[in-house]
């Protein structure tokens, strides 16, 4: 198996295709990272299923891809990932029909930030629903349609606060975790089905969100753009079951592993101790 610091190897997009269409289905795909996911599939020439909460965005992305050269059929659908499980599963099953899903990104996230105690419940619940429920639900769905199949990858977005508990997202943290170790395992249990899993452990990636809980002075140095994200997750299905997006990124987790836990949980604590509550947090 490979080694999940090294990078993962040059994408062949004939064959991603081959494996992977004729469609994905990216969830949370209207913006930042989410849209970067739905450029480059569908530059592969992969049609796409998109859903997000965002109807605006939604829309302004859409017809983005439509406009793409050698375009894919697009379809979208306004969801909330954070509804009951039910509601979801039936609003899932509605947008797919009968399309033929076989690449799922589960990219949608929430991650309130500031003290633990001081955060409303409700925000911590539901991102809970959005972080962990919600990708359950996904990959319960199409995994066993994959699996079916005998074809098929899912990408589970996890985080490189998954390492360590830290202040100020400690929910988050402990959701990308969860996320993490959930992936590794249906890494397993689902390689002998003819379907690959995934989990990507980004940094501090440059999208709005993350821009949005950024303190007003100072830059963090070795913030990845999400392009060069998304690149490093698409090229490592099928590879490994999980990896740091980025080299400075798989440095810095073989560092961690040097460390005591106490150790790391300071240093990536003294990091997201600074970051301000956004605006709107939903990745």
């Amino acid at each position: 198996m490979p080694d999940d610091h090294a990078a993962p190897p040059p994408l062949d997009p004939a064959a991603f295709a081959a494996r992977y269409g004729p469609r994905a289905l990216v969830a949370g795909g209207a913006n930042g990272m989410g849209a970067e996911y739905c450029r480059q599939i569908a530059a592969m020439g992969i049609d796409l299923v998109v859903l997000d909460r965002d109807e605006a965005a939604l829309a302004t992305t859409a017809s983005e891809l439509r406009a793409m050269p050698g375009a894919v059929d697009v379809v979208t659908a306004v969801v909330d990932l954070g509804q009951p499980m039910e509601q979801l599963l039936d609003a899932v099953r509605r947008v797919i029909g009968d399309l033929e899903i076989g690449l799922l990104v589960t990219n949608a996230a929430w991650s309130p930030v500031g003290p633990f105690i001081e955060t409303d419940l409700a925000a911590l619940v539901a991102a809970i629903d959005i972080n962990c429920r919600a990708p359950v639900v996904l990959t319960h769905e199409l995994g066993s349609r994959m699996a079916a199949r005998a074809r098929g990858g899912i990408i589970v977005m996890s985080s490189l606060a998954a390492e360590t508990g830290t202040a100020n997202v400690a929910l988050y943290s402990a959701t990308k975790a969860f996320d993490l170790v959930l992936a590794e395992g249906l890494w397993y249990e689902l390689r002998g089905r003819g379907v690959d899993v995934v989990a990507i452990r980004p940094g501090s990636t440059r999208t709005p969100s993350w821009q949005s809980t950024q303190p007003a002075s100072g830059d963090l140095k070795g913030v990845m753009e999400p392009a060069a994200v998304v690149a490093d997750a698409l090229a490592a299905l099928g590879t490994t079951p999980s990896i740091a997006a980025g080299s400075a990124n798989r440095a810095a987790e073989a560092m961690f592993r040097s460390m005591t836990r106490r150790d790391v949980i300071e240093l990536m604590s003294g990091i997201t101790s600074r970051l301000v509550p956004p605006d709107a947090s939903r990745a």
